[in-house]
């Protein structure tokens, strides 16, 4: 029998974490939180902080020896430690704000396993590296991509460092876009959860090296492990070599989106 989170493997720490951080994101939405300014637009709430708090806890109790990087709170746990995890305790906080529900909570293990929990659904999407899943009332089930959808999410969050040679706005205004699919703005990524599960086509974001992403790196994660085709906006794989995202169902629409995309150049 389990008796504390040091008895749980990987996966399932990630998996309580996440529906932890969750659980403090419900309790307290709807509340008239201070904003904390971050600079260049960005900010947190008092949600981003105890959600956080309650994620990093759990990690601590069940992996004293793993190093931290929590959105927040930046780089904890042991210096030079061989396993990280990382923790975007609320990815949508301008949508939870002004009291729009499409939020997620993010939990991975660098390289493993990784969570991606919806507080509204009570959904948590999560991997051991290997398989993906989603766990809802008790039941799990294994997640299947599929571009039947048609839908495509886009993020149009700035900034935007790939302009002029890819602005995703541009993305949209191509003709063979509006042809063969249909455009949706999440602006969390709990879109790329939704990719795994079959919910999108495809999602295609800009930006740098993602895969270390706090905000990033638990949906990449599960999107690989689902079978996604998962790249950068140039086609390269992702991580250093690549820059931004395209994460598609399957290899067709992921060929038909990079054709508009045009390689990023």
């Amino acid at each position: 029998m389990i008796n504390s989170y040091a008895d749980l493997d990987d996966t399932e720490v990630a998996t309580a974490a996440a529906r932890a951080g969750a659980d403090v994101v419900r309790s307290m939405y709807g509340r008239r939180l201070t904003r904390i300014d971050k600079g260049a637009g960005d900010f947190a709430t008092a949600a981003d902080l105890e959600a956080e708090k309650t994620i990093l806890g759990i990690l601590h109790a069940a992996r004293p020896d793993d190093a931290v990087l929590g959105e927040e709170g930046g780089q904890q746990g042991v210096a030079g430690a061989a396993r990280q995890w990382l923790v975007d305790p609320l990815c949508g906080t301008l949508n939870y704000a002004v009291g729009n529900m499409l939020v997620a909570v993010n939990v991975s293990l660098r390289g493993g396993a990784a969570a991606v929990a919806d507080p509204f659904s009570g959904e948590v999407f999560f991997t051991d590296g290997e398989t993906a899943r989603v766990r809802h009332d008790g039941a799990d089930a294994t997640l299947a991509p599929t571009p039947a959808t048609r839908l495509v999410d886009v993020n149009l969050d700035p900034p935007f460092p790939s302009a002029p040679g890819f602005r995703a706005v541009d993305l949209l205004a191509h003709t063979g876009f509006a042809e063969r699919f249909r455009p949706r703005v999440v602006s969390t990524t709990l879109a790329l959860a939704w990719v795994a599960a079959g919910r999108r086509a495809a999602y295609v974001t800009d930006g740098g090296d993602l895969s270390g992403s706090v905000h990033f790196a638990a949906g990449i994660a599960l999107c690989q492990a689902a079978g996604c085709v998962v790249t950068g906006i140039d086609g390269a794989p992702v991580g250093q070599s690549g820059r931004g995202l395209v994460v598609a169902a399957d290899g067709k629409t992921h060929q038909l989106l990079m054709s508009m995309i045009g390689g990023g150049s």
